[in-house]
């Protein structure tokens, strides 16, 4: 029976330094180096938001209730964006596949088509975090409210539309029975979080008093949070009471009882440690994510320039088809931290 023939390196070979004893180059044994330190660093952040969340009475954010935007399509389609984020990013991987496998045929237009197809599977992830980052900062249309009881509540439904502001009492910019239809939602949220909505009245950046024209919220639900004196974590309040209890805070004229969006100080979704940790962990990945683009690309410029076919292989094309193929192993575990668990 035939078999394959293992070959004999002498030890002077193998262990006399200058070549690598596992067949392989030095530049890919360095890559291997630097993705294990940083798989260490991703696995360190995962490890610490786990042990944050566990250690975390309350209740914790979920995914399908932060995450449910789509563009230029509003709320109400939980995860189908991040969904389509990594779908892509798994095809671009699929794509790097492709590259290399061309490159070890010294097909150099295989390797120029699949790289740019990679590059803008790259530039849409990219974007998308942009967009999905920018989401997460400005927050809902509603909010997290306090109740009256104490207890914190995310609120779902949909938002009655913001019509305009009728100016009845004029300030040092707008004067009295001015129209106002412009940046109406920034102006509404900024009230709101400073307690000057009163009885359907805005008060306004320059001072002056306007009436709300405004269309009546829709599907009102409130979900609590954190527990207050009256309402335990986790109870649904819907339909008109859900409505009136919103309303009263809202009209309050209290300020700090209303949060939108989230940052390093406040979050809307959940408590303060879940924004550091979502800005710090998908910042990073995406990081990772612009810094394969920016190098695909100019692995591409090599290409387009035949340098790797002069040298007679495309191994800058494998070596950087690790780092990528790394990065979107990354996102499968950030993906399933944040968004699923």
């Amino acid at each position: 029976m035939a078999g394959h023939a293992t070959k004999q390196i002498d030890a002077k070979t193998l262990w006399g330094g200058k070549i690598s004893p596992f067949s392989t180059s030095y530049g890919k044994l360095m890559m291997w180096f630097f993705l294990i330190s940083d798989a260490l660093t991703f696995g360190g952040l995962l490890v610490a938001y786990g042990f944050t969340r566990h250690d975390y009475l309350g209740s914790w954010p979920i995914g399908e209730e932060t995450f449910n935007s789509l563009p230029f399509l509003g709320h109400g389609y939980p995860l189908i964006y991040v969904a389509l984020m990594t779908f892509i990013l798994i095809v671009s991987s699929v794509t790097m596949v492709l590259a290399v496998e061309a490159g070890h045929r010294m097909d150099k237009r295989g390797v120029i088509r699949w790289m740019i197809a990679t590059i803008v599977g790259g530039f849409f992830f990219v974007g998308s975090q942009a967009w999905e980052w920018s989401h997460f900062i400005h927050g809902s249309e509603f909010g997290k409210v306090e109740l009256a009881d104490g207890s914190l509540a995310i609120v779902k439904g949909h938002f009655g539309e913001l019509e305009n502001f009728t100016v009845e009492e004029a300030g040092s910019h707008h004067k009295k029975g001015d129209v106002i239809t412009e940046d109406l939602m920034h102006e509404y949220q900024h009230a709101v979080e400073l307690g000057q909505i009163e009885n359907g009245y805005i008060h306004l950046h320059d001072g002056s008093k306007a009436k709300i024209a405004k269309k009546a919220n829709e599907h009102m639900e409130l979900i609590v949070k954190e527990k207050g004196g009256k309402y335990a974590i986790g109870k649904h309040i819907e339909g008109e009471e859900a409505a009136k209890m919103y309303e009263e805070v809202i009209n309050s004229g209290e300020a700090g009882r209303v949060v939108y969006g989230a940052n390093l100080q406040a979050n809307e979704y959940g408590p303060q440690q879940y924004g550091q940790f979502f800005f710090f962990i998908t910042g990073f990945h995406g990081f990772h994510v612009f810094s394969g683009v920016m190098i695909n690309i100019m692995i591409l410029i090599g290409v387009l320039r035949g340098v790797y076919h002069k040298r007679g292989h495309y191994e800058m094309v494998e070596k950087t088809g690790l780092y990528w193929h790394f990065v979107d192993l990354v996102w499968v575990f950030v993906f399933t931290f944040f968004y699923l668990v």
